[in-house]
């Protein structure tokens, strides 16, 4: 054994729990033996399905103390070297590493077994002279600048309501505020005084909104004068939104949903209101256990809304009882979406799901590879359309099977639901300045997508804020009378051609 090799065999001794009754030299040349056979790229190249497929790598290298560093590359995920931690030996052939709950099995000197690392499923890794590598910076085609732009103030992750020329928006500064939809001018303000993330829903005269005051509230729609308020009782519940320091974000809020006089909405006390449109008269409440920060949805008697401890429910519209619900281990912050007879939902376990509307049961589910699925699904002549986080995709789908029709990465989150016209889809499209080397540059833009092809047709960036973590658009675009209108955390609303029109 030569210097270097007693040397690795030492420090591998060290941090190991080794059988002291076996010979020493026959342990020290299988640690080295099987350290430097672990060392090196590893990659298994065709994960998933045909229509969501991935590749999946990992660069081993000996580190000066003797043990192995594990990094990770995983193009549709955006990650490229990504540290994963240290792999120490946990048996023959065997490595782990304890704090990720990763095993790395070398099965010979050519194949590598690695569980933990995608979740449940065990990869068969091969060895490779090389990893995929990041691709060019995105240049996708410039598109139109806006018809006009308006800074309101606070931050805008609430989508615009239209009505009759008027666009409601509402921002962080608790300031609902109505607009003129052709250049943009004040028609009037209410102010709540408490931060607004949900988006307003216009009838002919009234305007309804809820505020993180804890209530929901009926708005003359001509003047902005309150005409009723009703309590939520949430009041109490903080939120985080996206922050370079703090992981489990929270800027969403439902969206008011009024069927025959009556308007459902959640709070985030986890309770479910059913309200009279009429009279701010409560017709029936049913309480949850976690937060409820997603719009719900109808279809016949139900109404059916997700919350933030995993949980689908769907109550009969009339009396708030139980018909079914679904359960599942992480966060519902995709509002749930219908279509014919099936319900569609994603959420932070990375995946999308299909479940039967009558029984609640999974009819299907989609993979996301490990990004949150915050976006809420969008149907249009028999396909879906939905944005990803981490992925960087806008996907159109099969909402029968789940199935992707095509895919385009757009350079950033899509945290919302699209906006879905005969032709197009637009996407608003956020940018972070997250840390570490292995992450891609992203892009806040607004994006307009070929509704067939999913080719994108152009894209105008937001100017990035010197020293800002957050830039681009976190609300969902929305589509009228010849515009896309659609707010930035640069606290401007903003109106762009719809070139349909």
């Amino acid at each position: 054994m030569n210097d270097i090799a007693l040397l690795r065999f030492n420090t591998l001794l060290l941090g190991s729990v080794l059988l002291v009754c076996a010979d020493a030299s026959t342990i020290a040349a299988e640690a080295v033996s099987h350290q430097s056979s672990i060392e090196g790229k590893w990659l298994v190249s065709h994960v998933g399905t045909a229509d969501n497929q991935t590749s999946i790598g990992l660069d081993i290298v000996s580190n000066k103390d003797g043990n192995m560093t594990v990094r990770s590359t995983m193009p549709i995920m955006n990650v490229f070297a990504q540290p994963v931690g240290i792999a120490r030996p946990a048996g023959d052939a065997a490595f782990e590493i304890a704090e990720q709950g990763i095993k790395l099995d070398l099965k010979d000197r050519e194949t590598l077994v690695v569980d933990g690392l995608l979740g449940g499923k065990s990869l068969s890794m091969s060895r490779t002279h090389s990893l995929p590598s990041r691709a060019p910076k995105l240049n996708l085609p410039t598109g139109p600048g806006p018809r006009w732009r308006v800074n309101i103030g606070g931050a805008i992750y609430a989508p615009v309501a239209v009505r009759a020329g008027t666009v409601y928006v509402g921002n962080t500064d608790g300031v609902l505020f109505a607009l003129n939809e052709t250049d943009g001018t004040l028609v009037w303000t209410f102010s709540a005084g408490h931060a607004f993330y949900g988006g307003a829903l216009a009838v002919d005269d009234a305007v309804f909104v809820a505020s993180d005051d804890g209530f929901l509230y009926k708005i003359n729609r001509t003047d902005g004068k309150e005409i009723w308020h009703y309590e939520l009782t949430d009041a109490r519940t903080g939120r985080v939104p996206p922050n370079p320091f703090v992981y489990d974000y929270d800027d969403q809020a439902p969206t008011p949903l009024l069927v025959e006089s009556v308007v459902y909405i959640g709070a985030a006390d986890g309770s479910f209101h059913a309200v009279n449109a009429v009279t701010g008269k409560r017709v029936w409440r049913v309480q949850s256990n976690a937060k409820i920060r997603t719009t719900a949805a109808v279809k016949d008697s139900r109404v059916v809304f997700a919350t933030m401890d995993g949980w689908v429910v769907a109550l009969d519209r009339s009396t708030g009882a139980e018909d079914w619900s679904f359960k599942n281990s992480s966060e519902f912050t995709s509002g749930p979406a219908i279509f014919g007879d099936v319900v569609i939902v994603g959420n932070r376990d990375s995946r999308l799901r299909g479940l039967d509307e009558s029984t609640g049961t999974e009819r299907w589910k989609q993979t996301y590879w490990g990004s949150w699925v915050e976006s809420t699904a969008v149907f249009r002549e028999g396909k879906g359309y939905i944005g990803s986080g981490d992925l960087f995709l806008v996907s159109c789908f099969d909402p029968a099977t789940g199935t992707n029709l095509w895919r385009t990465n757009v350079g950033g989150w899509v945290m919302q639901r699209p906006a879905v016209t005969d032709s197009r889809v637009y996407v608003g499209v956020s940018s972070a300045r997250r840390r570490g080397s292995a992450l891609v540059h992203q892009i806040g833009a607004v994006t307009a997508l070929d509704r067939g092809s999913g080719k994108a047709l152009w894209s105008w960036p937001m100017p990035e804020w010197p020293g800002s973590f957050l830039n681009g658009f976190f609300a969902a675009p929305v589509v009228a009378d010849g515009f896309v209108f659609i707010g930035g955390v640069d606290g401007s609303l903003y109106a762009f051609p719809d070139r349909e029109h």
